[in-house]
């Protein structure tokens, strides 16, 4: 385990999560973790992971706390009206986002994130997927903005993820597993995207679209180096594919 943050050695609603997520998902999953120094000790930080489980949100949360970090996700900002929900989501740190934020809404709202996350040293998982990859294979698809919008707003590390096993106990679109229990799952952080010559300039027409190229060839890397195997050199686009997508970051 790596050295803990201060963020997680104070007491908080984390400890308490840890306490019954980490027992239950040991089962299931037994998690080995690459490239732990990637990840900063302190201040703030945008991971970036693959997506192609249901339940990778917890695999990636339990490897986030297990590398020092309190694991904070996006979350549709109607939840955070929900009773109870509500008030975990805001005691544990989680950014709500608005469907609304789109063009100068969006570019606001990512500002006021990253300013957020800045000022209170704080990490944000975000899946710059936005949705479980389409992908035949499960590699990982096209990129949507919301992650290098959000690091380039702070001018935060963008850290890329790869995480893979995952689907040896829940299937995208499948049934959990419970038998055979503690599959191996490899979780490996990337050092951080170089968007150096970009900060500033997001406005930019292809700034955007370039930085999210990117990220999404460093998570596409790292993971072709956990399966042992050679991405499709063009990266799946469900409109081109006749798909409907869900989720949007």
């Amino acid at each position: 385990m790596a050295n803990a943050s201060r963020e997680k050695t104070r007491p908080s609603l984390f400890w308490l999560l840890a306490a019954i997520v980490l027992p239950v998902m040991g089962w299931f999953a037994k998690i080995e973790l690459r490239g732990a120094e990637n990840l900063p000790r302190e201040g703030a930080f945008v991971m970036a992971p693959n997506h192609h489980s249901e339940i990778d949100p917890l695999t990636v949360a339990i490897a986030t706390w297990k590398l020092g970090r309190a694991p904070r996700f996006m979350a549709k900002e109607s939840l955070f009206r929900i009773p109870v929900v509500g008030a975990a989501l805001r005691a544990t740190g989680m950014i709500p986002v608005s469907r609304s934020g789109r063009g100068k809404n969006g570019a606001s709202q990512s500002i006021a994130q990253a300013t957020e996350l800045v000022e209170n040293a704080r990490g944000v998982i975000v899946y710059p997927e936005g949705t479980l990859t389409r992908d035949p294979e499960l590699w990982p698809m096209r990129g949507k903005s919301g992650a290098v919008r959000l690091a380039l707003a702070g001018d935060i590390p963008l850290i890329p993820v790869a995480h893979w096993g995952e689907q040896q106990f829940m299937p995208r679109y499948g049934r959990l597993r419970f038998f055979p229990p503690r599959r191996r799952v490899v979780f490996a952080v990337g050092a951080p995207v170089d968007l150096s010559d970009l900060v500033g300039r997001e406005h930019e027409k292809g700034v955007i679209t370039e930085a999210t190229s990117r990220v999404m060839q460093e998570i596409t890397r790292l993971l072709e180096q956990l399966r042992g195997e050679t991405a499709p050199t063009e990266r799946w686009d469900p409109a081109k594919n006749g798909q409907a997508e869900t989720g949007r970051m």
